[in-house]
């Protein structure tokens, strides 16, 4: 039988002062009372004895689904310091702020012909893109309210399987060991993402949900490194646990390039992971870090510099063509052309150990 571990009393009453979820559809979760164990099978790909139940049950923190928007003119809730999860597709580019992730985690979106799940995890930082199109069909995802090594469960409503958001992967249930294709978002701060993208739509307050989307739920939890809801397998106490790192993922294998090492102007440098030519593009004061794959399919490895102050998300190749940072070429013989990324997001130093044996830090 499946054991899914209740919290402690003291974490139990936080975790139901910070989510606040007593919501307007139902009654506060019960741990014991059930309705969150997900799939019916009994089979997971992760040790059960590290599945903790988060206390709001399942849907207690609801996910949003077809959400609104509005223009970024239209915003008067974010701070240009705000962090904001972005996507950008045939012109068209939306943010979702991390204001609103913080009370719902989940947000299920069309954009043009992509069918986008924003899955975030607040005591991880941890936030990435997955389609909605898995092997049984167009789905959307929910919060189960369970919690792998501190890090998000969320469930596909097709199949009410369990997927776990640092393995993206399907870690119980029908699916059980499927992934799904990952939709590379940028996380960078709000004015930033205004600078890239003027036009941009902005996930509205407006959510159909009682929430306080000016108050932070978790108090000092990001600045405080010893502050830790749940427990985790393993840790590494080479950075700081908050320490706020971009991570490329491959297998087993993960190297991290902590924000902090990057100066107050944008930075591009040359590195390699996992025998492949990358270039990363950083700015501590703008608060962006991502890290695109030199290499095309036809063999040419690019040689990319920064375009400069008129275009400073833009860089350029030895052939003349102009690459935003989601790897798209949006000018030069090569315009349309996309370059391979490694799955990869922002998140806590603390939450990467648990999740890869072999982590390298860029020194």
């Amino acid at each position: 039988m499946k054991r899914i571990y209740q919290i402690s009393a003291l974490s139990l009453l936080l975790a139901l002062s910070l989510y606040g979820c007593t919501d307007n559809e139902g009654a506060p979760f019960r741990p014991g009372s059930g309705g969150n164990s997900g799939s019916g099978s009994q089979d997971w790909l992760i040790p059960e004895a590290d599945v903790f139940d988060g206390g709001p049950g399942k849907d207690g923190i609801p996910a949003l689904n077809d959400p609104s928007f509005v223009n970024a003119s239209e915003i008067d809730f974010l701070e240009d310091q705000d962090l904001v999860l972005g996507y950008a597709l045939g012109g068209e580019a939306k943010a979702y702020p991390h204001k609103i992730l913080d009370w719902h985690e989940i947000i299920n979106d069309e954009l043009g012909s992509t069918s986008l799940a924003v899955i975030y995890c607040p005591l991880t930082g941890t936030g990435i893109g997955w389609d909605r199109t898995i092997s049984a069909g167009k789905t959307s995802f929910g919060v189960s309210g369970l919690l792998y090594n501190t890090n998000v469960i969320p469930y596909d409503r097709l199949t009410d399987s369990n997927w776990s958001q640092m393995r993206f992967e399907a870690v119980n249930g029908e699916l059980i060991g499927e992934k799904p294709e990952v939709i590379h978002l940028i996380e960078t701060s709000w004015a930033t993402w205004k600078e890239m993208f003027p036009e941009t739509k902005v996930v509205s307050r407006q959510t159909g949900h009682n929430r306080n989307y000016e108050n932070y739920p978790y108090g000092d939890y990001k600045s405080n490194h010893n502050s830790l809801l749940f427990p985790v397998s393993t840790k590494d106490n080479r950075l700081l646990a908050k320490a706020r790192v971009l991570g490329l993922m491959q297998g087993d294998n993960a190297k991290v390039y902590p924000i902090d090492k990057f100066e107050e102007e944008t930075r591009l440098l040359y590195d390699t992971f996992q025998g492949e030519e990358i270039a990363v593009i950083g700015n501590k004061a703008a608060n962006i870090l991502v890290a695109l794959n030199r290499t095309l399919s036809d063999g040419t490895v690019l040689d990319l510099t920064l375009v400069g102050a008129s275009s400073p998300w833009l860089i350029e190749d030895q052939e003349g063509n102009r690459w935003n940072l989601f790897g798209k070429a949006v000018s030069g013989p090569r315009e349309g052309e996309a370059l391979q990324l490694f799955p990869q997001m922002m998140g806590f130093w603390f939450s990467w150990s648990p999740f890869f044996e072999t982590i390298e830090i860029y020194e």
